[in-house]
């Protein structure tokens, strides 16, 4: 059982924000093209979203690969992409000075364990950290286990896991003999430090009565990791305890496309609203 509540040691705010920088096509993936889209031009677009979304009062931010598709599994995914999260990872910090994650697709916890320990980084999102189920790259097993001793191994004991349970983009069937809560405890009882709740795809949001049960079954902290707006974020954010946002930051609410200063500051106003009355 973790008793810690890693959110408070890494985040000042309650109900934390943790915006997506959408890295470009890194080096080594099949739409990576340096001459429309270099890596320097790559760091250069996160770094001018990230003081974007610090400017309008996110409280961290999320480096991931999510243009490097068709994705890799995990254990299939080349150095260069360590090399190029670790860079772009430490240089997002660098400028904004906000806590930094990284995610690495798909189910990459080596890949994002070794750049977070480059960069500085204060947390890994791993899709899969226990169970397993049907991905784009097929079976996509539990690293827990291995990721834990990683972790040791790398004397980075500050580099949280943010863990996802019943996660997005993918077939859950092989183990649909267990409820969601009941992955959640698995999670929990194997180590997981943070728990992410999504819909069934990026952009859909989970249900209100899905993250109320969600909560219900684990003592660690539930974030959302997907579908949370300025329409839903009031009540959601009320019976969870932090998000991840990326597509509705983003133009046309759609993830490939540029952060748009407005949407932020809208979403941003409402989560300040929340903490506000929260604390009346």
């Amino acid at each position: 059982m973790n008793e810690k509540n890693h959110l408070e040691s890494i985040f000042h705010n309650k109900k934390p924000i943790i915006g997506m920088i959408h890295l470009r096509p890194l080096p080594g993936s099949p739409l990576y093209d340096p001459n429309t889209c270099d890596f320097q031009k790559v760091i250069d677009i996160a770094l001018k979203e990230a003081n974007i979304l610090k400017e309008e009062g996110v409280d961290g931010l999320q480096v991931e690969n999510i243009w490097d598709y068709p994705y890799l599994p995990g254990e299939k995914i080349g150095y260069e992409t360590v090399a190029s999260l670790s860079i772009a990872a430490l240089e997002v910090r660098k400028e904004t000075s906000l806590p930094v994650g990284i995610n690495c697709h798909l189910n990459g916890g080596d890949a994002a364990l070794s750049a977070a320990v480059a960069s500085g980084a204060q947390w890994i999102r791993i899709f899969e950290w226990v169970n397993a189920y049907v991905s784009h790259t097929g079976i996509t097993e539990g690293i827990g286990y291995h990721l834990a001793r990683r972790r040791s191994f790398l004397r980075a004991q500050d580099v949280r896991f943010f863990c996802d349970v019943h996660v997005k983009h993918g077939s859950h069937y092989i183990i649909s003999d267990r409820s969601v809560e009941e992955q959640a405890f698995d999670a929990e009882s194997e180590g997981a430090e943070v728990l992410i709740c999504t819909g069934f795809e990026t952009g859909i949001a989970p249900t209100p009565d899905r993250i109320v049960s969600f909560k219900k079954s684990t003592s660690l902290p539930v974030i959302l990791g997907s579908g949370i707006n300025a329409e839903n974020a009031y009540d959601l954010l009320s019976i969870s305890d932090g998000a991840i946002v990326g597509s509705s930051f983003k133009k046309a609410g759609k993830w490939k496309n540029e952060v748009e200063r407005s949407k932020v500051k809208a979403f941003m106003e409402i989560v300040q609203k929340l903490r506000e009355d929260t604390n009346d």
